[in-house]
């Protein structure tokens, strides 16, 4: 049903947003997904937290706007077009870059998009009519509007910086685009200079000491105060390198003194910069040794590595060497390389401002971030955030709106300016980084920089659901971008941060792990509102969330049971009504479920006001089983079995009930609920049905403990049914005695139907019996289970449970009063047997006190 319900939905426009509507706006972006993407379950966990807030906005009578889109992922579609050229013999040069760009759009056509059809699946409930792709004309011309301002108040520079080099796709990567790995390498340990005047340095990358330019030591190091000042030969090369002292230096790692190569790491880069050192580049963009006049030029950097340490060791310079060297080395997240440390020249937004402005919108209180202990993280990144840079090696994206004269001339073009022509002029040959374009999705896709209706009514937006894994480069961004174009206003009131979706156990799912799950297979398999349920049933703020396909599987379970308990309601003549009868025509029952659902209403709200997901799913999870289908629906079979008018209010308030629970759950099970709400309610759609409030009813109290009472009485007596062996649906004769009945007087004919009792005859007799204690006093359950029970078969049965129990007590007895036995024998092992021992206790006690109370043996009794 559910693919058919949802094309309804969108058919009947329930997503689409009027920003003409005199209606409170509430409004959410997507994040962007790229557009390479398909539905994994962290997807599926994040978008079902949105839907549940916007279904649930809308109900409450809110104008919702829900904008989709993708984003289109520079490195990533760049990556696989590649392949797929590489695979057809031929590459994205030999095209040139017209044909290239020409070539992912359609690839984007044919094959991009596919998670925009699983959304659907999910049920997300988007304004398709708004679906936006970040490589829009509009988009584009939000792009280009905001670089140029940004240029034109200098916040947008080149300048040659450190930055992470895929010499793969030979262009910088963000830091969300590397992996750090653990990986076996290798500690070289080198001689640099000889006598007295020489230091041993150690590296992970010989290579890289073709372009050192100093040895750092520590300035309080008292090995190397002599040295100090003085210039050292760096080996193969013969320049004469600075020893210079830094307190970056750890002096009680290796031997204190460091190889200082700033074209190539970072921390080095920093030290170059302190200390005025040239920064030679000893690679090229594809990896490759070059520009050093050795023999080693052309070599890619790993042959290289090779070479140059079997040279050092000719001459008598490798001091030690460690081999495997465990370290952490940063991998391209799509080519999978060794990502390479490069000094390049590249364009960067001077962030110091934009961060701060970002920092203040949170600390004065425009922002929220939830959970309010998360906001400590978004400090340590706006408030010590370094230059972004922005500029990508790459074809497919934004290109930088910048042209260079033959003059030496620098000229950015905004959207509605005409770029500099003539001999010589050339634009820049750069994209832009995706991030940079995302950053400024809470408006662009509303149609900034055009001041447009949906921007007016839906900007800022109402709430950022996203994880923490991208607090810094999403979140962060969007702040700074968003209060910098719209004159000071943040992009959204509150930023929701949650965990990330993991395995049962809590571990980190992965390929290699085996402990990766596919959600589109739970949503063939169990249905979108068992996938839903489970996951929001785990999304508590900020942490991570563990998933089971048996967690899932019983979410369905719970699916079923809702709708078989809405059947039996509709089998047995429940009714919506405007109007519930009065409260003094109705049953302590009735009043007692009307007090609780009012109380989980209220419960549901406040959750979900807080955004405590989990919380509020657990809520409607327990009322559902526990309280309603186990209770309710059992005690109403009865009520409505006397027929007459409290059958008719007790149909009443069945209807009732159910008409707001389904309500209630809609937002997080949107399919079944809404099955059920139209056939039980004949309504148009729960989409655009109103949500519940309370009723403000102060709760009777009395009839809550009568409730009370009557639960525990049929749970008591269940249970020591099942201890005599009785069958749960079979009927034993007994009757119910004690003062405190009285007040259980309208509730006998429930207590004797659920709990199984026929009515005594004239051949009662009690074989057992046994109090209940309740507030108002002991009730005595008089019970004749001599047609019931083979007491036989029970005490044979027993008394072998019974010889088992002992002879397992006897053994872990033995163990414990034997003192060779416990001078040897490890503390976890006593442990155990203790605790097996103390089980035997409890098997005994209570095999013993069944067959007491089992009746007598016939031949005893006469």
């Amino acid at each position: 049903m559910e693919p058919r319900l949802y094309e309804q939905w969108v058919e009947r426009g329930y997503f689409t947003a009027d920003p003409a509507s005199d209606r409170p706006p509430f409004s959410i972006v997507i994040p962007p997904p790229n557009v390479t993407g398909s539905l994994h379950v962290g997807h599926a966990f994040e978008h079902t937290l949105m839907d549940v807030l916007t279904r649930r906005r809308r109900m409450q009578g809110h104008e919702v706007l829900w904008l989709p889109g993708m984003d289109h992922a520079s490195i990533a579609v760049h990556a696989l077009v590649e392949k797929q050229l590489l695979s057809e013999g031929t590459s994205r040069r030999e095209l040139g870059r017209e044909a290239f760009v020409e070539q992912v759009w359609r690839w984007k056509e044919q094959h991009g998009g596919s998670i925009l059809g699983q959304m659907r699946r999910l049920g997300d409930g988007v304004d398709w009519t708004r679906e936006r792709f970040t490589m829009d004309a509009g988009l584009s011309r939000a792009v280009q509007t905001i670089f140029k301002k940004l240029f034109d108040d200098g916040l947008i520079y080149r300048a040659e910086r450190l930055v992470n080099w895929s010499p793969e796709l030979r262009s910088v990567l963000s830091d969300v685009e590397v992996e750090h790995k653990e990986v076996d390498g290798e500690l070289v340990s080198m001689r640099y200079g000889d006598g007295d005047a020489s230091l041993v340095v150690a590296t992970t990358r010989v290579e890289t000491m073709l372009g050192d330019t100093a040895i750092a030591v520590h300035p309080e190091d008292e090995r190397y105060q002599h040295l100090i000042g003085t210039l050292i030969t760096l080996p193969i090369t013969g320049r004469r390198i600075p020893v210079v002292a830094d307190a970056h230096v750890d002096r009680e790692f290796g031997t204190g003194a460091v190889k200082v190569t700033p074209a190539h790491d970072p921390n080095d880069f920093e030290i170059g910069k302190r200390h005025e050192l040239p920064m030679i580049s000893v690679m090229d963009e594809q990896g490759r040794i070059a520009g050093t006049d050795t023999e080693f030029d052309g070599m890619d950097r790993f042959e290289a590595r090779k070479a140059i340490r079997e040279a050092l060791r000719e001459q008598g310079r490798i001091v030690e060497e460690q081999r495997p060297y465990r370290h952490s080395v940063g991998h391209s997240s799509r080519s999978k390389e060794p990502i390479e440390p490069r000094l390049s020249l590249q364009w960067f937004v001077k962030v110091g401002p934009l961060a701060a402005a970002a920092g203040d919108a949170v600390r004065d209180g425009k922002v929220a971030v939830h959970p309010p202990e998360m906001s400590k993280r978004y400090f340590d990144w706006v408030d010590d955030m370094r230059d972004w840079c922005i500029s990508r090696q790459l074809w497919w994206g934004h290109r930088i709106p910048v042209w260079y004269g033959p003059a030496g001339e620098t000229v950015c073009v905004g959207p509605d300016e005409e770029p500099p022509s003539g001999p010589g002029w050339h634009q820049d040959e750069d994209v832009l980084d995706t991030w940079f374009s995302s950053g400024l999705w809470p408006f662009s896709t509303m149609g900034w920089p055009e001041q447009t209706p949906e921007l007016e009514r839906f900007y800022p937006t109402s709430v950022l659901v996203t994880g923490y894994d991208i607090l810094f480069f999403w979140v962060v961004r969007m702040m700074m971008l968003g209060l910098y174009a719209m004159d000071g206003t943040p992009p959204f009131g509150t930023i929701v941060l949650h965990g990330m979706v993991r395995d049962q156990y809590g571990k980190k799912m992965s390929k290699s792990a085996g402990n990766t799950v596919d959600p589109l297979d739970w949503l063939e398999r169990f249905g979108a509102d068992a996938v839903r349920f489970t996951l929001a049933r785990g999304a508590n703020p900020g942490v991570d969330v563990p998933v089971s396909e048996e967690w899932v599987s019983a979410s369905r379970n719970f699916g079923t049971k809702l709708w078989n308990a809405t059947r039996y309601a509709m089998m047995n003549g429940a009714t919506v009504s405007r109007a519930l009868p009065p409260r003094a025509e109705l049953t302590d029952v009735d009043r007692w479920i009307l007090d609780s659902l009012d109380q989980l209403i209220g419960e549901v709200d406040d959750r979900l006001e807080d955004f405590q997901f989990a919380k509020s799913t657990e809520a409607l999870y327990h009322f559902t089983w526990d309280e309603f289908c186990d209770w309710y629906v059992e005690l109403a079979k009865v009520q409505i079995a006397e027929g007459g008018e409290r059958a008719e209010a007790t149909r009443a308030v069945l209807g009732h009930v159910l008409d707001t629970l389904l309500r209630l759950l809609h937002p997080v099970m949107p399919f079944v609920t809404e099955v059920l709400w139209r056939e039980l309610t004949g309504g148009e759609s729960l989409v655009v049905a109103e949500w519940p409030s309370r009723t403000g009813q102060e709760p009777d109290e009395r009839a809550s403990r009568r409730v009370d009472s009557l639960k525990r009485l049929v749970t008591e007596i269940r249970r020591f049914r099942a201890d005599q062996g009785v069958k749960p649906n079979q009927p034993v004769v007994g009757a119910v005695r004690g003062a405190c009945c009285a007040d259980l007087s309208d509730q006998v004919p429930a207590i004797r139907a659920l709990a199984r009792l026929a009515e005594p005859g004239p051949d009662y007799a009690v074989t057992v019996s046994f109090e209940i204690g309740l507030p108002t006093g002991e009730v005595k359950i008089e019970l004749d289970t001599s047609g019931t029970v083979d007491v036989a078969a029970e005490r044979k049965r027993l008394t072998k449970d019974l010889a088992v129990a002992e002879k397992e007590l006897a053994g872990c007895e033995g163990k414990l009063n034997n003192p060779a036995f416990m001078g040897k024998a490890p503390a976890e092992v006593v442990a155990k047997i203790t605790a097996r021992r103390d089980a035997a206790i409890e098997d005994r006690n209570r095999i013993t006190e069944r067959l007491a109370a089992l009746p007598a043996p016939a031949e005893n009794t006469a």
